[in-house]
C-alpha cells in the first residue's frame, strides 16, 4: 500500500479514490517533482520549507538536502549537521540556519513519535480531526500549511480524512500540472494585491 493511501475500516476501497502520482508539478525539476510525491518525508519538508521562498525554491529543498546528506530517513537527518548542508551554496532557503533547525526538528519529531514513518501521519489518522491534530503537532506547522497540505493529500492522492481539511480557495492540491502552478501563483499574488489593498484603506 502506498503511504499516501488512508485506510477506511470497514469499507472497501471507493472506486473514484485517487492513486498516487508519480510526481507533483510544485517545481521546475522533474525528478524534484518525482521525489515530493513518492517520498512522504520529502513532502513533508516541502511543506516545512515553504515560507518567504517561491513555491519551486520550497519543494525543490527537500532533493537537495537528500543530494547533500544522503537520505531523507528521519534518522540520518537528525545524525547529520544540516546546518551545514542547508548553507553550502546555493542554500537551501532563504534563512538557512533557522530552517535547518526546522527540518532538525521535523525529522526528530518523526522519528519519535512515528517510528520515522512520515506517512503515518496520515494513515494512522482516523478522521479529519485527527488528522489536523496530526498536522499541527508537526514543526513549523500553522493552518495555512494544514489545509494546503490536507488538500494535496485529499485532491492529489485519495487521502479520506484529509477531504475535511481542504478549503474553499486554491491551494497547492490543485495544482496537477505546470500551467496550472503559474496560474495557482498568479492567483495566489493578485490576492495578496488586493489583501495589502483593504489594509491601506
Amino acid at each position: 500500500m502506498s503511504g499516501y493511501d488512508s485506510p477506511v475500516p470497514d469499507r472497501a476501497p471507493s472506486s473514484d479514490r485517487l492513486s498516487a502520482p508519480d510526481r507533483l508539478h510544485f517545481t521546475d525539476s522533474d525528478e524534484a517533482n518525482a521525489l515530493i510525491a513518492s517520498d512522504p518525508m520529502a513532502l513533508l519538508i516541502g511543506f516545512a520549507l515553504d515560507q518567504q521562498v517561491p513555491v519551486q525554491k520550497a519543494f525543490s529543498g527537500p532533493l537537495v538536502i537528500k543530494q547533500r546528506v544522503g537520505s531523507l530517513e528521519p534518522g540520518a537527518l537528525v545524525a547529520a549537521d544540516l546546518d551545514a548542508a542547508f548553507r553550502e551554496k546555493p542554500a537551501v532557503h532563504r534563512f538557512p540556519g533557522a530552517m535547518a533547525s526546522r527540518v532538525h526538528e521535523l525529522a526528530v519529531h518523526v522519528r519519535d513519535e512515528y517510528g520515522g514513518r512520515a506517512e503515518r501521519v496520515w494513515t494512522e489518522a482516523a478522521d479529519g480531526d485527527a488528522l489536523r491534530a496530526n498536522l499541527a503537532a508537526l514543526p513549523g506547522y500553522g493552518e495555512m500549511k494544514i489545509k494546503a497540505l490536507g488538500a494535496v493529500l485529499a485532491k492529489r492522492f485519495g487521502v479520506v480524512a484529509a477531504a475535511e481539511l481542504v478549503p474553499p480557495h486554491p491551494t497547492l492540491g490543485d495544482v496537477d500540472s505546470p500551467q496550472a502552478l503559474a496560474d495557482y501563483q498568479a492567483a495566489k499574488r493578485a490576492h495578496k494585491a488586493e489583501w495589502l489593498a483593504t489594509q491601506r484603506r
